[in-house]
């Protein structure tokens, strides 16, 4: 296994259910992690590069699951020593690097398959098998729409390889849906269509996140539709055939079909409609009862997902040692190709354009300052108002690339880690503030979660001390204080929940580090500041704020109580201007302060704000403390039948504190910090709400010639993966009555 990120767990897993295969090693270039995820599956051995294994002939085959761009660099030397490859999803960052895997492949020998496993999700396993079984005659057109929320975008996670040039978001998501439409078509022998004009992500960044796309296949005709960041999550198609149709929901796991019978026009129509309803409430149930058998650990692990990763993975091990692999390099190439061929589709201009802007000018012999976060929500405008008040500025990230919201040279990039105490010492080395908004505490239990937010937090709180910090700004959350008695008052001097055992793990660690961080300052004499920020809002992150309630989709929110006491929002630019004010005020050493702001709404009024300005119909959902609890209490007893490691009794005393029915006194921070939040509601909601109107402009649209073209991809050898039973691997059947030679 070589990478040892977030999908190597799902291939583990896999491997761990097919027979005759041993896991040897887990290899990533971060030792740490790959001992972590080796020691999770009970893997003996870990490293940090797979040479040691190549050189001692350890392996017969390995996973490729490092970064796409990183692909033809690992896998070429293993396909030249005839070791067999299983390449996640895209199969290279170009159709020339796929081109170089293919080719080396065949000339060593080794099996090369590429990891496109939504082919094999069952609602779409199904479907194919209805659309060949010829009960509807040849496929003559298919309509395909792939329009899904994107993570990322909404979070402005910007630096995801995804968002680096235009073509990879094609390689990242639309293979996907390609997989499938391909596998329906036959070989792709024209590409045409318009690219929607690209979204401004920021004044230089463009990204492409919609396309309308005409493909010819050996087999029918194609329209599909990408969307990507669409709100409303829509994966499926609609097959025209011959003699009916087919509609494909691969989200809900429901396929409905229309046919012709012997009987006039409307007795038909009534027969499909009454066997579509009979189709609809039997495929809902399944749905329903594999989850259910699946929670409670009745059956093994069966969400559509992960049947998917299985089959492909043990598809390509059962193909071992002849080959070919049931999705092989040409058809992960062919992939690769309608990438290229749709990524031309674009509109002719550069999507990075040059923006004239005052500069920030920065004295060389100015004071300097570490901001571990400073890319992330809060991070981005603190760095800007850091400069704006005269601090040089270093951003410590786990990826060190320069920050696109800045000129070239405006701000020093470092590649650091809270959890690795060497490249954190690195990254505060000279400085003389130090502003701490890492969170940190990512993990799946309490001992990792704590080991990641209060260990991380202490590394930086050593480093600064050793090097001589003069005053370090850690901010942290009010998630740590105890906020569900009404009575209360909250001030800056408000200790962390002394109950924090009854709290749910974030904020339950929150107030761990909080404790942790300040008694340290205490002991070894560091100037600490500790912030902690209320319920964050602004442009630049989602507006669907969990301190408001939770929602298991974005239209309807459900309240931790009744939604009708004030809330402690607070403006992110405002938060940013309490961190620059930390970094110099005299008074502020040693002292913690919570940043809510004046414009406090209640969890009704700030839905329906939202509700206006985005024009939905999104919905508050008013709940009882009782009823919440009682629903946790029976998670907690499906957990319990499940066995599910680490299942604590829910606390009825962390849902009130989630309430957040508390007072705030913020006096102090106004006094030490000058400190001036946003005080009219008509302001408030102008930055808070409205900028989720429209998050990102669109660039005017360009001349017509410009975003159409046609494109020729040809093909060669075995290009269509079924793994239909009876058929060959790499190779896909054609409806009934159609012969794929003459087609072609």
């Amino acid at each position: 296994m070589i990478g040892a990120g977030a999908i190597s767990a799902a291939h583990l897993e896999a491997l761990q259910a097919t027979r005759g295969v041993e896991i040897v090693a887990v290899v990533d270039r971060d030792p740490a992690r790959a001992a972590k995820l080796a020691r999770a599956f009970g893997v003996a051995r870990s490293e940090g590069a797979v040479e040691t294994l190549l050189n001692e002939g350890a392996i017969d085959a390995a996973h490729v699951l490092v970064p796409p761009d990183l692909h033809r660099a690992v896998a070429l030397p293993l396909l030249e020593r005839g070791i067999h490859a299983l390449v996640e999803k895209p199969l290279a960052d170009s159709a020339a690097a796929a081109r170089e895997l293919v080719e080396a492949a065949a000339a060593g020998g080794a099996v090369l398959g590429v990891n496109q496993n939504f082919v094999l999700q069952p609602a779409f396993v199904r479907a194919r098998a209805l659309l060949q079984s010829g009960r509807f005659g040849n496929i003559r057109h298919i309509a395909f729409t792939y329009a899904m929320p994107l993570r990322q975008l909404a979070a402005r996670q910007f630096g995801a390889w995804m968002f680096q040039k235009p073509l990879n978001i094609l390689l990242e998501q639309a293979v996907h849906p390609l997989s499938q439409l391909v596998s329906l078509t036959g070989p792709v022998s024209r590409v045409a269509g318009i690219a929607a004009p690209p979204l401004r992500l920021d004044p230089e960044l463009r990204f492409p996140d919609r396309w309308s796309i005409d493909l010819d296949g050996a087999r029918c005709s194609a329209q599909l539709h990408l969307a990507f960041g669409h709100s409303f999550p829509a994966w499926g198609f609609t097959a025209l055939c011959d003699d009916g149709s087919v509609a494909v929901d691969l989200l809900r796991d429901r396929i409905t079909a229309t046919g012709r019978s012997e009987h006039l026009g409307t007795i038909s129509d009534l027969r499909d409609g009454l066997r579509s309803s009979v189709a609809l409430l039997r495929d809902s149930a399944r749905a329903v009862g594999s989850y259910a058998a699946g929670t409670l650990k009745l059956v093994p692990r069966n969400d559509s997902f992960f049947v998917s990763m299985r089959a492909s993975i043990r598809g390509f091990h059962a193909a071992l040692p002849g080959g070919p692999a049931p999705f092989t390099g040409q058809f992960g190439l062919e992939l690769l190709e309608i990438c290229e061929q749709i990524d031309a589709l674009r509109p002719a201009s550069s999507p990075r354009v040059a923006v004239s802007k005052p500069a920030v000018q920065t004295d060389a012999n100015a004071p300097l300052v570490t901001v571990f976060g400073g890319t992330g929500f809060i991070g981005t405008p603190t760095v800007e108002k850091l400069r704006a008040a005269g601090w040089r500025v270093r951003v410590a990230a786990r990826s060190a690339t320069p920050m696109e919201h800045q000129e070239p040279g405006g701000v020093e990039m470092v590649r650091a880690n809270i959890a690795d105490p060497a490249s954190v010492a690195r990254a505060v080395a000279g400085a003389r503030c130090v502003v701490n908004l890492a969170h940190g505490g990512g993990g799946e239990d309490y001992e990792a979660v704590r080991a990641g937010m209060l260990g991380g937090a202490l590394n930086v709180a050593r480093a600064a001390r050793e090097a001589g910090v003069e005053r370090l700004v850690h901010v942290g959350s009010i998630a740590g204080l105890y906020l569900g008695d009404p009575a209360s008052v909250i001030d800056g001097a408000t200790p962390p929940d002394p109950e924090k055992e009854t709290r749910a793990l974030y904020a339950r660690v929150k107030a761990e580090t909080d404790l942790a961080v300040s008694s340290f300052a205490r002991e070894s004499g560091l100037a600490l500041v500790l912030l902690r920020p209320g319920l964050v809002v602004g442009a630049g992150t989602s507006p669907f704020h969990s301190g408001v309630g939770f929602q298991n989709n974005e239209q309807h929110v459900i309240g931790w109580n009744d939604g009708r006491n004030e809330l402690p929002f607070v403006l992110v630019d405002d938060v940013a201007d309490a961190i620059v004010a930390a970094t110099r005020a005299p008074a502020a050493a040693g002292h913690a302060y919570n940043l809510v702001g004046d414009v406090r709404l209640t969890a009704r009024d700030y839905i329906a704000e939202l509700a206006r300005a985005l024009d939905r119909p999104i919905r508050f959902h008013p709940r009882s403390v009782t009823g919440l609890h009682a629903g946790e209490v029976g998670k907690w007893g499906i957990k319990l039948a499940a066995r599910r490691a680490g299942n604590v009794f829910p606390s009825k005393r962390d849902l009130h504190s989630r309430g957040l029915v508390a007072k705030f006194d913020t006096a102090d921070a106004k006094r030490d910090l000058a400190w001036k939040p946003v005080a009219e509601r008509a302001e408030f909601v102008r930055q808070a709400i409205a900028p989720h109107a429209t998050p990102f402009e669109r660039d005017s649209a360009a001349p017509a010639d410009a975003s159409m073209s046609d494109g020729f991809v040809a093909r060669s050898g075995d290009s269509v993966p079924d793994p239909a039973p009876g058929s060959s691997p790499g190779q896909a059947p054609a409806p009934r009555g159609q012969n794929v030679q003459s087609a072609a």
